[in-house]
C-alpha cells in the first residue's frame, strides 16, 4: 500500500501535501514525491527515503508555489525503492502526472504494446505504464483526460487508487478507485484528495469516499462528478461528516505513536463499549446484532477471517464464542480462505476483522462469502471504510486513529467488541445464568481501570527490556485464552525490533521448541492464575531445568511462579475470558522498549505498512 495526497483550490498546495504525506507515512515510507503546478509548468521532486527527506530536498531547490499538486509516499511493489521508481510519474509527453496506490497486474503486456508504439520507460513500475496508457488513449481517441482515464482503466487488471492531472488543463484532478481506499475532502471552492481523511481534517470535516469502480473529476468551481468506470453511469456523491479531530492524530507528547496508542487503550476500550455495555440495565446493546439476531442464533457456525493482529483477535474470539455462547467457530487467514474453495453456505455467519477496513484479502473473503449466501458481519475501526460498506452489518471499535504500524489498541478493542457479541449471544441462547451474565458485564466495565493498572508495570518492563535487548531469538508461551496472546506478543517483537520470535501453546513446547531452550533463550510465559495454571507452572519448571531465562506475566499476588521465574510482571485479576485484555499490555510494552533500545524505527518498521491493500 501507499499514501496519496492531492489538493486543488486557493491555498498553497505544498504545505498541505507535505503535512498530509507525513500523516500518511504509516502507509509507506521507502520513498516519496511531490508534483506542483505553478501556473506555468510542473515542478516535481521525488526521492528514496522518508517524507522528511523529500521535504528537505524540495525546499532546497524546487519552486514551491502553486495551488494544485499531488504527493505520494510509497511502499514498494513493482520496482525497488529508489529515486526513479518513486512517484509521481510523468507520461512521455510530460503533460500527465500520476500517483498510484495498488498493483496493475497486466502491466507487462501493456508495456510491451506501448513500447511497440514508441513509448519509453524510465522506471520499473506498473504506474509509469498506466500513465502512458492514459496518454495513448487520450491521443488515439481524441478525448478529455477524464474519459481517457475511464477507457484506460477498463483495460487494466488489478487494484488502484489514482490521482492524475494534465498540465494543459490545470483546473482539475481525475481520481479513481478499485480495491484501494480514496477519500475526497470537500471545502469552500477547494478539494483535498487522500488515502484517508487525516491529511485534510483541519481544513474540512466533509468527505466523499469513492466506492470500488468509481471515478471522479474534481474541478475548481464545480461539484464533484462521479461516474462508474465500467458503464459510465452517473453516481451521486454522499458527503459524510467526519468524526475525527486533529488531536487524535498527533503524538500528544509521546515519543512515538505506538507508545501513545498503548496508553490510549483504557480510553479506547471504554469508548468501544460505551452505549453498548449497559450494566445497570443488564443489557448488551449492539444495533448491527439486534437487527440480525436470528442470523447469529440460527447459524451453523461462525467463520472469522482476518490477517495479522486481527487474526490473533479472532483466535481469542474463537475461545470466547465457543466457551460462552457455545457456537462453533473456525478462524481463517483471509489470504488463504479466498483461494482454497471453502465450504460456506447460507447458514454460516462470517465475521471479518480489520483495523483499517481496507485489507485486500479480507475484502476478497467478504465478497466470496456473500456470493455463497453467508451473512457477513464486519468489525473495523475506520468509519466509511470499504469493509464497513461491503458487509451486511457490523460494529465499529471506536479505537480512534491508529498510526503506529504495529497494532495495539486495535487488538484490545477488537477483542472487546467480540466479547460483547459473545455475551449477547450467550444471553439470548440461554446458556448463561443471570448471575453469571451480570458478573461478566460488571467485570467488563472494570477492564479499563485494570488496563490502567497493568500499564503501571512500564518501568519494570523497561528494566527487563534492557536485559534482553540483544537477544537473537525469543519464545512466547500461553495456554487457552492466552495462547493467541503469546502469538500476538511474538508478532509485536518481530515487527518492530526484528528479533526472531515464536508463539506456541505451552503444552506444545515438548513437541519441538524445547530443543531451542538454553541459557541464551528468553521465554515469555503467560501464567495467570486461571485455567490451566498448574500445567503452565510445570512448563515453566521444564524451561528452568534447561537454563532458559523466564519472564512471566502473572496475576497480582502470585507466589508460586515468582519463585521460578527470572522476572515477573503482574497484571490485575479478572475473569479468565477477559485476561487477554490485560496480559497483552506488558507484552506490547516489552516489544516497544526493546525496539527503542535497539534503535529501531518503532512507528515505521522496515518492509511493513499499516494495512495491506494489495496482494
Amino acid at each position: 500500500m501507499c499514501g496519496i495526497v492531492g489538493y486543488i483550490g486557493h491555498r498553497d498546495a505544498y504545505p498541505i501535501i507535505i503535512k498530509g504525506l507525513q500523516r500518511l507515512e504509516y502507509r509507506g515510507y521507502d520513498s516519496a514525491g511531490i508534483a506542483l503546478y505553478d501556473g506555468n509548468g510542473i515542478n516535481l521532486t521525488k526521492t528514496k527515503g522518508k517524507v522528511e527527506d523529500l521535504r528537505n530536498l524540495s525546499e532546497k531547490g524546487m519552486s514551491l508555489s502553486g495551488t494544485l499538486g499531488i504527493g505520494h509516499t510509497r511502499w514498494a511493489t513493482h520496482g525497488v525503492p529508489n529515486d526513479v521508481n518513486s512517484h509521481p510519474h510523468y507520461s512521455n509527453s510530460g503533460d500527465l502526472v500520476i500517483i498510484h496506490n495498488g498493483i496493475i497486474e497486466n502491466y507487462e503486456s501493456i508495456k510491451k504494446e506501448l513500447t511497440k508504439r514508441g513509448y519509453t520507460f524510465e522506471s520499473d513500475t506498473d504506474t509509469e505504464v498506466l500513465v502512458n496508457l492514459i496518454e495513448e488513449v487520450k491521443k488515439k481517441e481524441n478525448v478529455k483526460l477524464g474519459k481517457a482515464v475511464q477507457i484506460a482503466l477498463n483495460q487494466v487488471v488489478g487494484a488502484y487508487a489514482i490521482a492524475v492531472f494534465d498540465r494543459q488543463k490545470p483546473d482539475e484532478i481525475v481520481v479513481a478507485k478499485l480495491g484501494s481506499p480514496l477519500a475526497i475532502g470537500v471545502g469552500e471552492n477547494e478539494f483535498f484528495i487522500a488515502s484517508d481523511a487525516t491529511p485534510f481534517i483541519e481544513f474540512t470535516n466533509k468527505s466523499v469516499y469513492l466506492e470500488d469502480e468509481e471515478m471522479a473529476i474534481v474541478r475548481l468551481g464545480k461539484e464533484i462528478k462521479l461516474r462508474k468506470i465500467k458503464d459510465d453511469a452517473i453516481a451521486y456523491p454522499m458527503i459524510q461528516e467526519l468524526q475525527l479531530n486533529l488531536e487524535e492524530i498527533e503524538k500528544g507528547g509521546y515519543e512515538h505513536f505506538m507508545l501513545k496508542e498503548i496508553y490510549e487503550q483504557p480510553r479506547a476500550i471504554k469508548d468501544t463499549f460505551r452505549g453498548r455495555l449497559l450494566v445497570e440495565q443488564g443489557l448488551v446493546k449492539m444495533a448491527g446484532v439486534d437487527q440480525n439476531l436470528e442470523k447469529f442464533l440460527n447459524a451453523n457456525r461462525i467463520i472469522i477471517v482476518a490477517c495479522g493482529t486481527s487474526w490473533h483477535a479472532g483466535l481469542v474470539a474463537e475461545y470466547i464464542f465457543e466457551d460462552l455462547a457455545r457456537i462453533p467457530v473456525e478462524v481463517e487467514y483471509a489470504s488463504e480462505f479466498r483461494y482454497r474453495n471453502p465450504v460456506i453456505g447460507e447458514k454460516d455467519v462470517l465475521i471479518a476483522i480489520s483495523q483499517s477496513g481496507e485489507t485486500a484479502d479480507t475484502l476478497a473473503a467478504i465478497k466470496l462469502a456473500k456470493e455463497r449466501g453467508a451473512f457477513v458481519f464486519g468489525v473495523c475501526n475506520v468509519v466509511g471504510s470499504s469493509i464497513a460498506r461491503e458487509t451486511d452489518a457490523g460494529a465499529y471499535t471506536h479505537a480512534g486513529p491508529e498510526i503506529g504500524v504495529a497494532s495495539t489498541k486495535a487488538f484490545t478493542t477488537q477483542i472487546t467488541i467480540l466479547t460483547l457479541l459473545a455475551l449477547k449471544l450467550a444471553k439470548q441462547k440461554g446458556v448463561f445464568s443471570e448471575t453469571r451474565f451480570h458478573e461478566f458485564l460488571s467485570e467488563m466495565e472494570n477492564i479499563p481501570a485494570k488496563v490502567e493498572k497493568a500499564l503501571e508495570s512500564n518501568p519494570l518492563v523497561e528494566i527487563i527490556a534492557d536485559v534482553y535487548k540483544n537477544s537473537n531469538n525469543c519464545l512466547y508461551l500461553g495456554r487457552g485464552y492466552n495462547f493467541p496472546v503469546a502469538l500476538e506478543g511474538a508478532l509485536k517483537l518481530k515487527e518492530i525490533s526484528y528479533i526472531h520470535a515464536e508463539g506456541y501453546p505451552a503444552a506444545e513446547m515438548k513437541h519441538g521448541p524445547i530443543a531451542l531452550i538454553d541459557e541464551q533463550m528468553p521465554v515469555i510465559v503467560i501464567a495467570t492464575n486461571k485455567g490451566h495454571y498448574e500445567k503452565v507452572v510445570s512448563n515453566i519448571q521444564e524451561i528452568k531445568s534447561r537454563k532458559g531465562k523466564i519472564i512471566a506475566v502473572v496475576t497480582e499476588g502470585d507466589e508460586q511462579v515468582k519463585e521460578l521465574a527470572d522476572h515477573v510482571i503482574e497484571v490485575p485479576e479478572t475473569l479468565e475470558p477477559l485476561t487477554p485484555l490485560l496480559t497483552t499490555i506488558p507484552l506490547q510494552l516489552l516489544s516497544y522498549h526493546i525496539a527503542v533500545m535497539r534503535g529501531c524505527d518503532v512507528d515505521q518498521p522496515r518492509n511493513l505498512a499499516k494495512s495491506v491493500t494489495v496482494e
